[in-house]
């Protein structure tokens, strides 16, 4: 069977449920949003959603498996720029922080609404975040061992480096005072800092 083209109705009609699914679950949360919310929002019959997703929480899942998956590549892609570590971390924090700046609706939706997945797909969405993980504490490590880094605990540092970055998806806002630019190279700053870098 080939495979369907971008511009197909049906594929047209996911990216519609996704967005409209997205938009409901920042404003109402996943359990105060109805199935019928998102399929009105997409300009589609209630029954719609039940064509391309066999539940809510199954549209949630794949919200959050395409935004987690595309995440890790993006990491992995910012630390493959350089083999200095400094560099590395100061690249991962500013396309980190930029993107869940640009994307913070989405990212919100797949970062604070984790709870209401099931335990099957939980444990999918959490490995992918300890991939996600393991690539920032792996550039903490190496600045350590190398001396470019001081840092009493390499894992706790690089949580929080990562939470730091998530919870931009929760406050910002595109009418607000700064830029995701501007978030982002404060926020490289910041993570150098915790490093014992000092301004880079």
């Amino acid at each position: 069977m080939a495979a369907m083209s971008a511009s197909t109705p049906a594929t047209d009609a996911r990216t519609r449920l996704a967005r409209a699914a997205l938009d409901a679950f920042a404003v109402r949360g996943f359990h105060g949003t109805t199935t019928r919310d998102i399929s009105t929002a997409a300009g589609m019959s209630p029954a719609a959603l039940y064509v391309h997703h066999r539940s809510k929480e199954e549209l949630l899942h794949e919200l959050a498996r395409v935004g987690h998956e595309r995440v890790l590549a993006m990491v992995r892609e910012s630390v493959a720029t350089s083999d200095d570590p400094v560099e590395q971390l100061a690249r991962l924090v500013e396309d980190f922080v930029r993107d869940h700046a640009v994307v913070h609706t989405g990212a919100r939706v797949i970062n604070y609404e984790l709870a209401a997945l099931s335990e099957e797909h939980l444990v999918e969405i959490l490995a992918i975040r300890h991939q996600i993980d393991l690539v920032v504490r792996g550039v903490v490590d190496r600045g350590v061992s190398s001396g470019a880094f001081r840092t009493p605990d390499p894992h706790m540092t690089s949580l929080a480096i990562l939470s730091l970055g998530i919870d931009v998806a929760r406050w910002f806002r595109d009418e607000g005072r700064w830029s995701p630019d501007e978030v982002a190279a404060h926020y490289r700053l910041l993570a150098l800092r915790m490093v014992g870098v000092p301004d880079h």
